[in-house]
């Protein structure tokens, strides 16, 4: 496999005949995981697509990756969501391509809105770090309540007690245009904050 034959591009309305598979490679990731990506509708991932907010990485017709974004509190945030790998396709860096994509996409339509994101993978948390983002509390974020709302289709949301957002599982990371890349700490710093962080939510909670 031929990771240069994959293609990662901005989403057009085409690509709505692979809302069906998106959810479920959303849905299969979070139950390997054991912990939360939201669980989203295929006329939800649609309505992404067709609005020019997502991401796909395809292997010819395949769609073997996918991410999108969302914007909250009157334009003020963009929310980077959904990044999913096939499981056949990971750990050839397409997470990678698919994240700088859809960081590509926000910056393009959202030019001077927070870029945030909220998380349990590490992988992930790694690559926002290399990005610019910043580990940041939840009250950094949007107070959108729609968004927040979304977290009921999370599978950790009935085992946490609910609308507690300081039991999550997920980090918070923020990346904010108006900083200086030149003010931001040493990209390993706020990578092994972050491992620090994840490994005390775990233990906390079992």
């Amino acid at each position: 496999m031929d990771i240069n034959d994959i293609t990662v591009a901005f989403a057009t309305s085409d690509h709505t005949i692979h809302s069906e598979r998106i959810c479920t490679l959303i849905y299969e990731s979070a139950l390997q995981r054991g912990t939360g990506i939201a669980r989203r509708s295929p006329e939800y991932i649609s309505a992404k697509i067709t609005g020019g907010k997502a991401v796909v990485a395809l292997d010819g017709d395949k769609l073997v990756g996918f991410s999108y974004i969302e914007c909250w509190g009157h334009g003020d945030f963009v929310a980077t969501s959904g990044l999913i790998v096939d499981p056949d396709y990971r750990h050839l860096g397409l997470a990678k391509r698919i994240k700088e994509k859809t960081f590509e996409l926000a910056r393009q339509r959202f030019p001077y809105a927070k870029i945030f994101s909220i998380t349990t993978s590490l992988p992930v948390m790694k690559l926002n770090s290399r990005m610019g983002y910043m580990p940041v509390t939840f009250s950094e974020l949007t107070d959108d309540a729609e968004f927040w709302e979304g977290c009921k289709g999370c599978v950790n949301y009935d085992v946490l007690q609910r609308n507690d957002r300081k039991r999550c599982l997920c980090t918070g990371m923020l990346f904010d245009p108006a900083q200086p890349m030149a003010e931001q700490p040493s990209k390993a710093t706020p990578y092994m904050m972050l491992l620090r962080n994840k490994i005390g939510k775990i233990l906390h909670l079992k």
